[in-house]
C-alpha cells in the first residue's frame, strides 16, 4: 500500500517536472525567436523606420523580462507572492517616478 503511494508520488513530481522543463524550453525558443526579431529589425532599418524599430524593441524586452520573471526565476510558484509584490511596487514606482519627470520636461 505504502509503495503504492510512494511510486504515485515519484510519478507526480516526474510529469511535473517534464511539464515545467517543456515550459523553460517553449519560453527560451521563444525568447531566442524575439532576439532575432529584434535584431533583423535594426538591421533592415531601410525597411522599418526608427519610430517604429524602438518601441517594437522596447516591447520585446518586456515580453522578455516577464518570460524571465515567471518562467525562469519561477516567480509563479507558490511561495513566491511577496517577492513579486516587492517587484511590482517596484516597478509601480519607477512608472510613476518617469511619469513624473515626462510631465516636469513637457510641461
Amino acid at each position: 500500500m505504502e509503495q503504492k503511494s510512494i511510486h504515485r508520488t515519484m510519478e507526480y513530481r516526474r510529469m511535473k517536472s517534464a511539464k515545467e522543463m517543456r515550459h523553460q524550453l517553449i519560453t527560451f525558443i521563444l525568447m531566442i525567436f524575439f532576439t532575432i526579431i529584434a535584431f533583423v529589425s535594426v538591421a533592415y532599418h531601410d525597411l522599418f523606420p526608427a519610430k517604429f524599430v524602438v518601441p517594437f524593441i522596447l516591447l520585446l524586452a518586456t515580453i522578455q523580462v516577464i518570460f524571465q520573471l515567471y518562467y525562469f526565476m519561477h516567480a509563479s510558484h507558490k511561495g513566491h507572492e511577496m517577492p513579486m509584490l516587492f517587484m511590482y511596487s517596484g516597478v509601480f514606482a519607477a512608472f510613476l517616478t518617469i511619469l513624473a519627470f515626462l510631465t516636469i520636461v513637457w510641461w
